[in-house]
């Protein structure tokens, strides 16, 4: 209730107790909003070396932390994707307890030892890639002006593909990893080593056609749906500051399972290309691979086989890295922030 409701009467205790309260909500809000300017303006003077440098080791470890939580279901996955045998949850069940049974509790995480050589740095230079690319293609730079929805798609996608091409022999070999006994490839170095002899060096980039085709995709609408959702929450609570940690898990839970479904078909297109010396077929094309699967499995159990187990997984891996990568990113450019 305001002064102007209780001009011309005697004003009651209940009276001046409501205007009371309206005052402080009033006070809070000016507050929140004026803490929010003063802890952002020391943000506003870092050099764009010191928002790379923290980009990428907040990157690093969002990458690493998203990655080792899922890594059981990531092998899972592949296990089903380069496999012609049906998938179900039931199945995928079993496979997990029976290779825990033959190889031990660690054997679910065998290949995260290749997944980290690729994603620490894969993690580091994509969110790096993704602000560099958004502050070259002028997204969100004027906050008066809305940025077009295709510029925060273009942004993300040419961040996916920046990491997605540095890193590629890393996906291959931890995929390689992933559905091989230990007795095929020891470690890494041996997977490389084998590979270069065996097959030859152009083997490292087997199946990156379809792995780019799909990262456009999938980093363009994960990083939109991401920013996307985070700006309206900002506009909407009046906040300047980035979202909390719920909020940022919840964003990045829709934008991993918005992103992986709009390109897994070409995942599994990659995986079979990736793997295809170790299941004893040969698929050396996107076309080539597309026509098999469809032809040997179908569209539902060929192309979107093990999809559900990725909207189990894939929110839960793409929350983490993008709730992980803005807090430590926003805590490392407020210490350098105050060396200043």
């Amino acid at each position: 209730m305001s002064h102007s409701a209780v001009e011309g009467r005697t004003p009651t205790p209940t009276d001046a107790a409501a205007v009371l309260m309206e005052e402080s909500n009033k006070l809070a809000v000016r507050k929140q909003q004026h803490d929010s300017v003063t802890n952002n303006k020391g943000l506003d003077k870092l050099s764009n070396s010191e928002r790379v440098v923290t980009s990428l080791v907040a990157g690093a470890t969002a990458g690493a932390a998203a990655k080792t939580t899922i890594a059981p279901l990531d092998r899972t996955k592949i296990n089903f994707q380069i496999s012609e045998s049906r998938y179900s949850a039931r199945e995928a069940l079993r496979f997990i307890i029976n290779t825990y049974r033959s190889e031990g509790l660690l054997s679910l995480w065998r290949g995260n030892s290749a997944t980290m050589a690729r994603i620490i740095p894969y993690a580091a230079i994509q969110f790096t890639a993704h602000e560099q690319w958004k502050r070259v293609l002028g997204v969100d730079i004027d906050k008066n002006k809305t940025t077009p929805p295709f510029l925060r798609f273009l942004a993300g996608s040419l961040a996916g593909v920046t990491s997605q091409s540095l890193t590629y022999p890393l996906d291959l070999a931890r995929a390689r990893m992933a559905v091989t006994h230990k007795e095929k490839y020891r470690t890494l170095r041996e997977v490389f080593v084998k590979i270069w002899l065996e097959e030859g060096p152009r083997t490292f980039y087997r199946g990156y056609l379809p792995t780019i085709l799909g990262v456009i995709p999938y980093a363009g609408v994960s990083f939109f749906t991401y920013d996307s959702l985070k700006k309206k929450y900002m506009d909407y609570t009046g906040s300047t500051s980035k979202p909390g940690p719920i909020p940022s898990l919840a964003f990045g839970a829709i934008a991993g399972m918005l992103g992986q479904s709009s390109s897994y078909p070409l995942d599994i297109v990659r995986r079979r290309m990736q793997t295809s010396p170790m299941a004893g077929t040969q698929y050396k094309t996107i076309l080539g691979t597309l026509r098999k699967i469809y032809r040997d499995e179908g569209i539902r159990g060929g192309f979107f086989k093990g999809l559900s187990m990725n909207w189990v997984k894939g929110p839960v891996a793409v929350g983490i890295s993008f709730a992980t990568y803005d807090s430590i990113c926003d805590f490392l450019r407020r210490i350098v922030a105050l060396c200043h």
